[in-house]
């Protein structure tokens, strides 16, 4: 496996713990991950701004308000912080 997926996959797992976190009931083998987080798990603007908050905690990676709309999804979220942390 490259780097990049490894990377990219040990993200989407820090993801998905924070998903957990901060909706634990959340039924995370069923969501698409094309589509809203927000809206497949009735996440609020708080929820997701915590969401956001403990991902740069666990990343380091900080995710600018200006940015939230690209990052509604899981697949372009993970694909967001992956390619952030590759860059610094």
């Amino acid at each position: 496996m490259s780097d990049t997926l490894t990377a990219a996959s040990e993200i989407r797992k820090i993801v998905v713990d924070a998903i957990l976190a901060i909706a634990p009931e959340g039924d995370i083998a069923h969501l698409d991950a094309g589509r809203s987080l927000r809206q497949q798990l009735d996440l609020d603007s708080f929820d997701f701004l915590n969401l956001l908050i403990d991902l740069h905690a666990r990343l380091g990676v900080e995710i600018p308000e200006a940015d939230y709309g690209r990052v509604d999804s899981l697949e372009s979220l993970v694909a967001y912080l992956a390619a952030r942390r590759a860059t610094g």
